[in-house]
């Protein structure tokens, strides 16, 4: 069995200004970086394998929490939002014609225009996961999270979600096999010696 822990990246101005990113590579903002810098990969995950997306915001993020590079994963990319990339999640959803859904009416074949399904995302996943080889830590974006926790706790994008992503923590599933199972509670990462 391997353990697989996601790690969402830190905050950026689009995050902050509810902006959708999607694939566009947007940096880390200051107040991330300060505040990511207060933290560290809690033992025993600071040995683990280290990957991430190739997007600036996760990759830097690795960097910080866990001081070195990560191996970077184009699987690990976040979500493609299409046309919607770019544009102010409120505002798709005040406008009753965008087809903007919120994500516990999705199911899997929900497709934002020009954009991937959560299907297609987790098609890229699942042959990633598989070649993990030991214990891996995985700095990425909520999408792939979704889509990761989503097969672990078998829910399809129909009512509330049974998880809740927060930021500064570790989220980890067991894999055996093509088998997912979630750890209930996440992992916060430990505050770095001297931090405030």
């Amino acid at each position: 069995m391997i353990r697989l822990a996601l790690l969402r990246h830190g905050h950026t101005h689009w995050n902050r200004a509810g902006r959708i990113q999607g694939r566009s590579d947007i940096p880390l903002d200051d107040g991330a970086r300060a505040d990511l810098s207060g933290f560290t990969l809690p033992a025993p995950w600071d040995q683990a394998d280290l990957w991430s997306s190739p997007l600036k915001r996760a990759v830097e993020t690795a960097e910080i929490v866990a001081h070195r590079p990560p191996q970077t994963a184009p699987e690990l990319t976040e979500m493609f939002w299409g046309d919607w990339e770019g544009l102010h999640g409120l505002d798709l959803k005040a406008d009753p014609d965008s087809g903007f859904r919120d994500i516990e009416n999705w199911g899997w074949d929900y497709q934002p225009p020009g954009g991937e399904t959560p299907a297609q995302v987790w098609a890229r996943i699942e042959p990633w996961l598989a070649t993990l080889q030991r214990d891996t830590v995985a700095v990425c974006h909520i999408g792939i999270m979704r889509m990761i926790l989503a097969r672990a706790y078998d829910w399809g994008f129909k009512g509330p979600a049974p998880f809740r992503i927060k930021r500064n923590r570790l989220f980890v599933v067991d894999i055996d096999g093509g088998k997912l199972t979630p750890q209930p509670e996440p992992v916060r990462l430990a505050k770095r010696a001297g931090a405030a």
